[in-house]
């Protein structure tokens, strides 16, 4: 077991900041043959809150695995359905959809009205709970799992007997926007900060992974040598109970398998390293060479983004590509090595963006997705700087982001990033949202404020709000804090608009003795600071950088040493200045050398005289 922090004192770290906290503890007994199972779930609910609530809401999302769900009804019309879905949901069967339902709920003893509204349960509090009070929830349910469809689910394409994620009732979050009682789509999701004890009594045929850290191993059979296991009286019974504790996490997820190997390592940071996969459907020989890896990427993680703060994770087989949950992420497990290696780089980074950094997903997607792919980029790339991988490191890991974003900014397809989760009207205009606009959010803004300033800068937005839920507008003041520049221009264009960003050199021409005036056009309605790189006849090079005027100051980046020049005001379209040529006319001008934006037509970045 490990200690932190209570959560629950995490409102008065500042007086406008505050959120709930929740102590679950669940026990369900599984029955193998229907894949159903019954459960007593009792929460302690704080409302940290100023608000009197009258009523609360959870999630039951294996609900969305039912014919004429919305989940359901959402993939049969979206224009370009995720083939994992397709219409896979409208075809189940009685004995193949999910349920969840609710037997009975009590607050303090007293009855709750409750209704099922497909992946919602409403209820009706017999009381209100006022800002300050704690509450106990009881509650009794019942589930059948489905066939595996989308994350969660029994019997995946690999084989996998279940993958137990967003399988039980989920109390909705309540924040400074109230309520967010989303129906699952397949999307993202948000949750209330606590503590989850959880016994999971199934077939003793099978080794169960999880969130947290299990609490009686040598009652399960589950100890690491078997000098650990020193009571073997489990093994004359049909059940084993598997107990697990969780602290300090907002979702548990636990998988399932009679045929899984599952390796403990420990890594140098001292982080139990657990791997769970079946020898028969998973490449193994990639597992195997998985730990060694992963040890060198926490090296570099928890130097670049903060220090990892559970005491354990696991890398689990199962699910049906690879998705995160705290301290734990399923994932496909027959890959290449390389593959292997990427899946689980992008979700242990989730550990930092999303499982400690708890963005509302459903909000704000790309503050989880396309920070952690900004790190895994990061991250890949150190790995082969190490050769513990196969490829070529190269100076700009975010290059291929930049590039597939600029291409795709402008275009009819485009959503804004403010557009919640759910709402997006493709599936390919949030994945580049979510993703690829996401990672390069942080990539422009590395080029913004420049390098070191950034390191610092995404070091003490994770220490200052780890363990909290962190919206648009703190990620973009710890940079502001931290660089003394204002950039709040730069999230409000990233993240309310679909403005593209295009610069050009437009004339390159004589001004005078030994003196070559440029003029610089700005086409898309995107701002950004430019820098420049410019070659002389007799091979020097003159580096500028330009601020703009709404920046109240410019960078300092190690990647760039420039000259300053006087700062562009967003309303003018062009900006021109003169340099001084007399050590030979200007043979090159390049914009953005470096190619560290997504500037969206770079034919019209470089001159070079005839």
């Amino acid at each position: 077991m490990f200690t932190m922090v209570s959560l629950s004192m995490y409102n008065i770290a500042q007086d406008y900041y505050w959120q709930q906290y929740a102590a679950y503890e669940m026990e369900i007994d599984f029955d193998a043959e229907t894949h159903r199972f019954d459960g007593e779930q009792v929460i302690s609910y704080i409302n940290n809150s100023p608000d009197t609530l009258n009523r609360i809401f959870y999630h039951l999302f294996f609900n969305a695995f039912q014919p004429n769900s919305m989940m359901d009804m959402k993939s049969r019309h979206i224009l370009d359905p995720d083939n994992r879905i397709g219409n896979r949901i409208a075809e189940l069967t009685p004995d193949e959809i999910g349920y969840q339902k609710i037997k009975s709920l009590k607050m303090n003893g007293a009855d709750c009205r409750f209704e099922h509204v497909g992946t919602i349960l409403e209820v009706q509090l017999p009381k209100s709970i006022f800002p300050g009070d704690s509450v106990k929830l009881e509650m009794q349910f019942e589930a059948q799992v489905p066939v595996q469809i989308r994350r969660s689910g029994r019997n995946n394409k690999e084989g996998i007997s279940y993958s137990m994620t967003q399988w039980y009732p989920k109390l909705c979050e309540y924040d400074e926007q109230g309520w967010h009682a989303h129906p699952y789509v397949a999307r993202e999701f948000h949750g209330v900060w606590g503590d989850f004890t959880v016994k999971i009594n199934i077939d003793r045929k099978y080794t169960v992974a999880a969130t947290g850290v299990l609490q009686n191993p040598e009652k399960v059979g589950h100890g690491y040598s078997d000098k650990n296991i020193s009571d073997r009286s489990f093994l004359a019974k049909k059940k084993l109970c598997w107990e697990f504790i969780a602290e300090d996490v907002h979702d548990f997820a636990w998988a399932a398998d009679p045929d899984y190997t599952h390796l403990v390592r420990k890594t140098r940071a001292g982080t139990e390293m657990h791997y769970f996969f079946e020898e028969a459907s998973a490449n193994p020989e990639s597992w195997l060479q998985l730990h060694d890896i992963l040890d060198e990427a926490q090296q570099f993680m928890n130097a670049h983004y903060g220090v990892y703060p559970y005491p354990v994770y696991s890398i689990i087989q199962g699910g049906d590509g690879g998705m995160e949950y705290a301290m734990a992420t399923l994932v496909t497990g027959n890959r290449s090595l390389s593959s292997l290696v990427g899946v689980s780089i992008h979700e242990w980074m989730h550990s930092w963006y999303q499982m400690v950094l708890a963005t509302n997903e459903a909000l704000y997607a790309w503050m989880d997705e396309g920070f952690t792919e900004y790190a895994e980029n990061e991250v890949m790339n150190h790995l082969r700087m190490k050769a513990l991988i196969p490829g070529t490191p190269t100076d700009n890991p975010q290059a291929k982001a930049l590039r597939e974003y600029a291409n795709y900014s402008g275009t009819i397809i485009e959503e804004p990033l403010s557009t919640h989760s759910d709402h997006f009207v493709t599936n390919t205009a949030y994945g580049d949202a979510a993703y690829t606009k996401g990672n390069v959010f942080l990539a422009q803004l590395e080029y913004i404020v420049g390098k070191e300033v950034f390191d610092r800068a995404i070091l003490r937005y994770f220490n200052t709000w780890k363990f909290k839920h962190p919206d648009p507008n703190d990620v973009i003041r710890i940079f502001e804090k931290e660089s003394g520049l204002e950039l709040d221009w730069y999230r409000e264009y990233m993240v309310n608009t679909t403005h593209y960003l295009d610069y050009e050199i437009s004339n390159v021409s004589d001004a005078g003795e030994f003196k070559t005036g440029i003029t610089l056009k700005r086409n898309g309605r995107f701002p950004m600071p430019v820098d420049l790189r410019i070659t002389l006849r007799d091979g020097s090079v003159l580096q500028y950088t330009i601020p703009l005027r709404i920046m109240r100051g410019s960078k300092k980046d190690s990647k760039f040493d420039a000259r300053v020049l006087e700062d562009w005001p967003w309303t003018h379209p062009e900006y021109t200045f003169t340099i001084d040529n007399s050590f030979g006319e200007v043979m090159s001008v390049e914009l953005d050398p470096l190619m560290r934006t997504a500037d969206k037509y770079l034919e019209n970045n470089t001159y070079t005289k005839k």
